[in-house]
């Protein structure tokens, strides 16, 4: 028997379905990729533009913390009245709600970096009196003060600036007068064992504490010499001066004047 040739009918549907397939999914893969590319496209149009950071989102405490950065570097750079609550929000990347929120304006953020600033000098002063001699107290003390400056130029900037109005505390001043302070009972201790007047310690140690501290801020600035030898002749000065106390001092010069005006 000759065979018959194959019926090729069904071979050629399956082939036409096949085919069908093929290209829907050719077209459905030609949609998709379409839609990723636009996608794609949308994303790249939404991406912040090159050079521009985009906003972090942050913690309560690390948001406070990052603007008490950017405050404390415009204070000590144009002090209190020249910054604004606009520009401290430009420089941190948030509006100015954000400012008043954490702080009620920059009278508070001002209020919280000085009062850091003065507990950081006066913990790192009184940790630093350890010795037991009158002089070597004196060089730890100066040493102390001068490593502060050292190491935290833009905190020390703003205590020696001028406070606000409504800054009751804070001042370049009240900060001589808490640090005399410390210093004082120290002095009234040396007084007593050289027979001199202890009612006269409070003098004493804010001259010491107040020449330390204008040396300061003047070094601030220049800062040569440097900071040992500064401190090695402000303790000369000091030590020298009050190893040589008179027990009960008088103005020569000034009372000879007097006396001949009275005439």
């Amino acid at each position: 028997m000759t065979p018959q040739p194959a019926d090729r009918s069904e071979d050629i549907a399956e082939g036409e379905a096949l085919d069908s397939t093929v290209i829907e999914l050719s077209s459905a893969s030609g949609r998709t990729a379409t839609r990723q590319s636009r996608s794609t496209r949308t994303q790249s149009r939404n991406r912040a533009p090159s050079g521009k950071r985009s906003k972090v989102r942050m913690t309560g405490h690390e948001r406070r913390e990052q603007l008490l950065d950017v405050g404390r570097t415009l204070f000590a750079d144009k002090g209190f009245e020249a910054v604004s609550v606009e520009e401290i929000a430009a420089k941190a990347g948030v509006s100015k709600p954000v400012v008043y929120e954490h702080f009620g304006g920059k009278e508070g953020l001002y209020a919280v970096l000085v009062d850091r600033e003065m507990n950081d000098l006066l913990a790192s002063i009184s940790d630093a009196l350890t010795a037991g001699t009158a002089r070597a107290l004196l060089e730890q003390a100066g040493m102390a003060l001068f490593d502060y400056i050292d190491d935290n130029p833009e905190g020390f900037r703003i205590l020696v600036r001028d406070s606000p109005v409504s800054q009751s505390s804070g001042s370049f001043a009240s900060l001589i007068v808490d640090i005399a302070a410390q210093v004082e009972h120290l002095l009234a201790r040396e007084f007593d064992s050289h027979d001199i007047s202890t009612k006269y310690a409070a003098v004493y140690s804010q001259a010491l504490v107040g020449m330390v501290a204008l040396t300061g801020q003047w070094w601030l600035d220049v800062r040569k010499p440097g900071k040992d030898d500064v401190v090695a002749h402000l303790v000369n000065l000091a030590w020298n001066g009050l190893e040589h106390l008179e027990p009960k001092p008088t103005l020569h010069t000034v009372e000879k004047g007097r006396k001949r005006n009275k005439k």
